[in-house]
């Protein structure tokens, strides 16, 4: 059980690492593959007033979906090494964050799961990655949590809590 510990991040770390940077010469070098996606994304945005929306400059264009798979792909390698392990789990939330879009937009819009006629291979890939990024979700938590802390006080501050304390003889009278 401790081998499995201690591999399996690392593990599902390169796999989704593998996924993401796999699509990054696609994404970044305007393969037709990619064209038909998004394209078929934007015209079904379109459909409803958000034209442009996953054109090649718009909000989730592939370069920005690009992007943020490459960031994911960083924070997941990075983390594998000890020193850096924190990073993982936040490398694993921008992955899951990727491929629940991904899974959605494959199957709640007209792009199907099986756009390119691959055989859905797309599709399957998107979900084999976004079981391993929630299991790193899972296997961080803690790094995350603390994470998170930091982050939210760093925001807002240092949470006050105040706490009166009292003697064991004593009373403490309620305040309106």
């Amino acid at each position: 059980m401790s081998l499995i510990k201690k591999y399996l991040p690392a593990a599902l770390a390169l796999y989704c690492a593998v996924i993401f940077l796999s699509s990054i010469p696609f994404k970044f070098g305007n393969a037709e593959e990619t064209q038909v996606i998004f394209g078929k994304l934007n015209d079904w945005a379109a459909s409803f007033g958000a034209d442009g929306i996953f054109a090649q400059t718009g909000l989730f264009s592939q370069y920005v979906i690009g992007s943020a798979e490459v960031l994911a792909s960083l924070m997941l390698l990075l983390g594998i090494l000890p020193r850096f392990t924190r990073v993982q789990g936040f490398g694993a939330l921008l992955g899951l964050a990727v491929m629940t879009g991904a899974i959605f937009f494959h199957t709640m819009t007209p792009l199907g799961i099986d756009p390119n006629n691959d055989g859905g291979g797309l599709f399957y890939a998107a979900c084999g990655v976004w079981i391993s990024c929630l299991l790193l979700v899972w296997i961080r938590r803690s790094f995350l949590k603390d994470g998170l802390m930091k982050i939210g006080c760093a925001l807002f501050g240092e949470p006050h809590i105040h706490v009166q304390s009292v003697k064991a003889d004593e009373t403490v009278e309620p305040t309106a």
